[in-house]
């Protein structure tokens, strides 16, 4: 149903009040809050749900998180999206379910590793190129954000992650392709499981946030060709780091099962 200009309006006054949330499923709380709302009429049909960046500072948590409860709620019919007019409360019956990237990456393959190598191998090096040509000054104060909160963020694994995910969404933003988001957004599930495990292998924050510097530097440059390949060298010690946590993940599944 796409709403008209009478009945679609942003939520104002009234408009829900949102706990922050706690957990490494961020996403998830946040459709069941938003689900929540729905089903005590707090939001209804032609509602538009806020900002991206307004919902994250509600909830306390990454846009990266409110981009992946988005999608959840898309995919369940509960909201529509339009292009330069936001994301709308729908009648829960107007969109069918959609199929997700990261569950078809992970069928045959216990953690979809290899297929996500080979998929980001063909994108990331392109979109840091394309970013170099086209980021505003709002993905560069983005980007420095994300490194910021890596930096300080060392000893904490989920907003390390969560600012890295937002460091590379917005290098998607940047790149100025909606279609470039939407498979960034397809298997951010995936990306998310590969730096968690890269996180836990020695130095592997160390150097990824190496490589963050650098990215940002060639941007910041407006250097395409350097984006490209420092985008690769980070990629290769991204395999390098996920090859570790693979050899060090076997013996422990080892122990578990004898």
């Amino acid at each position: 149903m796409r709403p008209d200009n009478e009945n679609a309006h942003a939520l104002s006054e009234e408009r829900p009040v949102y706990k922050a949330v706690r957990t490494s499923r961020l996403y998830e709380q946040i459709v069941q809050q938003i689900e929540e709302s729905i089903l005590k009429g707090a939001l209804k049909p032609g509602d538009q749900l806020p900002a991206e960046r307004e919902l994250a500072q509600r909830f306390g948590v990454s846009r990266t998180a409110v981009r992946e409860a988005v999608k959840a709620l898309r995919e369940k019919g509960l909201v529509e999206a339009f292009t330069g007019r936001g994301t709308f409360i729908t009648d829960g019956t107007s969109q069918a379910i959609r199929q997700s990237l990261d569950l078809i990456a992970k069928i045959g393959q216990p953690d979809g590793s290899t297929d996500l190598a080979e998929v980001r191998a063909m994108l990331d090096p392109e979109i840091a190129a394309l970013a170099a040509t086209r980021a505003e000054e709002q993905h560069l104060a983005t980007m420095r954000e994300a490194i910021a909160v890596m930096d300080r963020s060392r000893q904490d694994p989920d907003a390390f992650i969560e600012a890295d995910l937002d460091f590379h969404l917005s290098l998607a933003e940047a790149a100025a392709n909606p279609l470039i988001l939407s498979l960034i957004d397809s298997i951010v599930g995936l990306l998310r499981e590969q730096r968690l495990r890269i996180f836990n292998v020695d130095g592997g924050p160390e150097r990824g946030q190496f490589h963050h510097k650098r990215i940002l530097e060639a941007i910041e440059q407006r250097d395409a060709e350097k984006a490209r390949a420092t985008m690769r060298a980070h990629l290769q010690q991204v395999r390098e780091d996920s090859q570790v946590s693979s050899v060090e993940v076997q013996p422990a599944l080892s122990k578990s099962t004898s």
